[in-house]
């Protein structure tokens, strides 16, 4: 004997968010937050290290 199917609860979220598609249209598909590759140095160099890259 087949299984019987599961009934479908009603949603007022899925409604509202097809009306909203309907007179909006869909949303944006998001973007890709690119990651840093260099970290920032934690501290200032000091007057030393300054005169001595010169």
């Amino acid at each position: 004997m087949p299984r019987k199917r599961k009934k479908k609860i009603f949603s007022a979220v899925k409604v509202v968010r097809e009306m909203a598609r309907e007179r909006v249209g869909s949303p944006k598909p998001s973007q890709l937050v690119k990651a840093k590759t260099t970290k920032a140095e934690k501290h200032k160099p000091t007057l030393g290290k300054l005169l001595t890259d010169e």
